[in-house]
């Protein structure tokens, strides 16, 4: 995994939650995505550390961002 298929599936997110209006495919593709992030930053570390620190503040985004639709999915 690599920055492209979790590019992919940023902008994935985005026209499943806006276009699609489907909060609960967007939580499965934004929990997709954290994984992707996740995956990432093992392999950075064996490589780099400061390039993995680099990825804490996304990680941190994606996981409030996942918080906020698993609460629009929750309320509807």
């Amino acid at each position: 995994m690599g920055i492209i298929p979790q590019l992919s599936l940023n902008v994935l997110w985005s026209i499943i939650f806006f276009g699609l209006h489907s909060p609960f495919s967007a939580l499965i593709d934004i929990a997709t995505m954290w994984l992707s992030i996740i995956w990432t930053m093992k392999l950075f570390y064996r490589i780099s550390k400061p390039a993995m620190c680099l990825l804490l503040p996304y990680i941190l985004w994606v996981s409030f961002a996942a918080y906020l639709n698993y609460s629009i999915f929750a309320l509807n």
